[in-house]
C-alpha cells in the first residue's frame, strides 16, 4: 500500500504541478479573450440565475444546476484550502486565487455553453450531457469522452465521497466526540434520502442548502472583518505588494517567493472553483435554458460566488488575523482557519463547524450526480440504483478509514479529468464564439435552440 501510495502522491504532484497549471490558466485567459471577455456580463447572469423559465427544455431550474454545481465546488478547500495556500505561498498568494477566479468565469461560461449545446434527450426523457457528449458529439472522440467518463466516475469516489466523509467524521468526533462509525451511517442515511430521488431531489436540497450555508459562511468572514476593522486596509495592500515581493510579508513568509505565491494561490483557485476540470457542465446540461449562452452565464457566476467572493473573502480574513494577532501561528492552513474564527466571541468555532459540516455534505451530493452521470455514459440506466448504493456503502467506509491514499488517488483523477475536457474547451472554441456572437453579441438571448433526441 505504500508503494500504491507513494505512485499516486508522485503522479498527482506532477499533474498538479506546473504544467497543469499553466494549461488551466492559459485556457482562462485564452477563452476570456476569444469569447470577448463574457465576464462583463456578470450581473445579467446572476438575474438569468434567479429567473424561472417553465417553458425552457430541461430537467431542473437554472437556480437548481447552479446550486447543485455550486454545492459541488464549495468545500473544505474554499476554508481550510485558502489557508494552506497562504501559509505556504504567503498573503499574496490570495491575489493570484482571486486572479484564476475572475479569468476562470470564461472557461466555466465555455463549459455550460458546450454542455447544453451538445446535449441530448433520452428515450426516457431525461437530458444528458457534459463533456462526455461535446467530445463525442461535437468531436468525434468517443474513446476520449469514454476516458473522462472513467476519470470522472473514480473521482466521484474519492474527492466527492470518502475523503467528504471522512471529513465529517473527524470534525464530529473532534468536536462533539461522537463515535465515526454513527456519524458514518447517520452520513448514509442522510445521503440516500436525497440521492435515490434523482438530480431533481438534489437540486431541491441544494436550491436550499447553498444559499444558507454560503450566507452563514459570508457573515461569519463579515463579522471577522468587522473585529480587524483596523487591519483590513493594510491586509489588502500586503496582498497586492507580497503577489509581487513576497518578502514584504515580513516575519515567517521571508522565505516565500513570487512563484510560491503564484503557484499555491493559482492552484489553490483552480482546485476550488474547478473551472476547465469538466464536472460542473455535466449539471449545467440538465438546467431549464432557451439557449446555450444562457446556461453559460449562469455557469459562469458559480465560479464568481465560489473563488472571487468565498475565497477571496476567506483570504482576507485570514491576512487580516495574521496582523490583528501577531501571535497566529500560520504554518498549519488549519489551524491558522480555526484561530481566526475563534475570535468570534462564543459562535466562531461552532460558526467553522458548521461551515465544514454542511459544506462537505453538499460537496457529497454533487459529485454524486457527476458520477452517476459519468457512469450511465458508459454503461447506460440500468447500473444508477447499483452506483447509488455504492455510493452510499463508500461514505461509511470513508468515515472510518484512513484516506492519505483515497486523496492522492482522488486529486490524480481531478486532473486526469481536466486533460479531456480542455481538450474539448479548446478544440471548440470556435463552436463557442459563434454561439456566444449569435445569442450574446447578437442580443437574442430570448430566443430558443432546438433540442436533439438521443438515438
Amino acid at each position: 500500500m505504500d508503494t500504491i501510495n507513494d505512485f499516486f502522491l508522485t503522479l498527482s504532484s506532477f499533474l498538479w504541478g506546473w504544467p497543469m497549471i499553466i494549461l488551466l490558466l492559459g485556457t482562462h485567459v485564452f477563452l476570456t479573450f476569444r469569447l470577448r471577455i463574457p465576464q462583463r456580463k456578470l450581473f445579467t447572469g446572476i438575474l438569468l440565475s434567479v429567473k424561472k423559465d417553465d417553458k425552457a427544455q430541461g430537467d431542473v431550474s437554472q437556480f437548481g444546476a447552479l446550486a447543485t454545481a455550486l454545492a459541488a465546488t464549495i468545500g473544505t478547500g474554499n476554508i481550510v484550502g485558502v489557508a494552506t495556500a497562504v501559509a505556504l505561498g504567503g498573503p499574496g498568494a490570495v491575489l493570484w486565487c482571486w486572479l484564476t477566479g475572475i479569468f476562470g468565469m470564461s472557461t466555466k461560461y465555455a463549459e455550460g455553453l458546450l454542455a447544453v449545446k451538445y446535449r441530448v434527450r433520452g428515450e426516457d426523457g431525461r437530458t444528458y450531457g457534459g463533456p462526455m457528449y461535446a467530445l463525442e458529439r461535437g468531436l468525434g472522440l468517443k474513446w476520449l469522452a469514454v476516458l473522462f467518463a472513467v476519470f470522472t466516475g473514480l473521482a466521484s469516489f474519492g474527492i466527492g465521497c470518502t475523503v467528504q466523509a471522512n471529513s465529517i467524521a473527524l470534525l464530529a468526533s473532534e468536536t462533539f466526540g461522537i463515535p465515526e462509525w454513527i456519524v458514518g451511517i447517520f452520513i448514509c442515511v442522510l445521503t440516500a434520502s436525497v440521492i435515490l430521488g434523482g438530480v431533481k431531489a438534489i437540486a431541491r436540497v441544494c436550491t436550499v442548502l447553498v444559499p444558507f450555508m454560503a450566507l452563514l459562511y459570508i457573515v461569519g468572514c463579515i463579522v471577522i472583518l468587522i473585529m480587524n476593522g483596523n487591519y483590513v486596509w493594510p491586509a489588502l495592500e500586503l496582498i497586492v505588494r507580497s503577489a509581487f515581493n513576497p518578502s514584504a510579508a515580513g516575519g515567517g513568509f521571508v522565505g516565500a517567493t513570487v512563484m510560491m505565491a503564484a503557484r499555491y494561490g493559482i492552484a489553490r483557485g483552480l482546485f476550488s472553483n474547478e473551472s476547465g476540470m469538466g464536472s460542473a457542465p455535466i449539471v449545467a446540461a440538465a438546467a431549464q435554458t432557451r439557449n446555450p449562452v444562457r446556461q453559460a452565464l449562469v455557469s459562469s457566476t458559480g465560479t464568481f460566488w465560489d473563488t472571487v467572493v468565498i475565497c477571496a473573502l476567506t483570504g482576507i480574513v485570514l491576512v487580516s488575523s495574521i496582523l490583528a494577532y501577531p501571535d497566529i501561528t500560520y504554518a498549519d492552513g488549519a489551524a491558522l482557519t480555526k484561530v481566526a474564527f475563534s475570535k468570534i466571541p462564543y459562535v466562531g468555532a461552532p460558526l467553522l463547524a458548521f461551515g465544514i459540516l454542511t459544506f462537505a455534505f453538499s460537496t457529497i451530493l454533487g459529485w454524486s450526480y457527476y458520477g452517476e452521470s459519468a457512469v450511465n455514459y458508459i454503461e447506460g440506466r440500468r447500473i444508477n440504483r447499483f452506483y447509488r448504493i455504492l455510493y452510499i456503502v463508500a461514505l461509511f467506509f470513508g468515515s472510518i478509514i484512513n484516506l492519505d491514499i483515497i486523496w492522492n488517488i482522488a486529486d490524480t483523477m481531478n486532473a486526469l479529468m481536466a486533460i479531456p475536457n480542455l481538450v474539448a474547451l479548446l478544440l471548440l472554441s470556435g463552436v463557442a464564439a459563434r454561439e456566444t456572437k449569435k445569442y450574446l453579441w447578437g442580443n437574442r438571448l430570448d430566443e430558443e435552440m432546438e433540442e436533439e433526441q438521443q438515438s
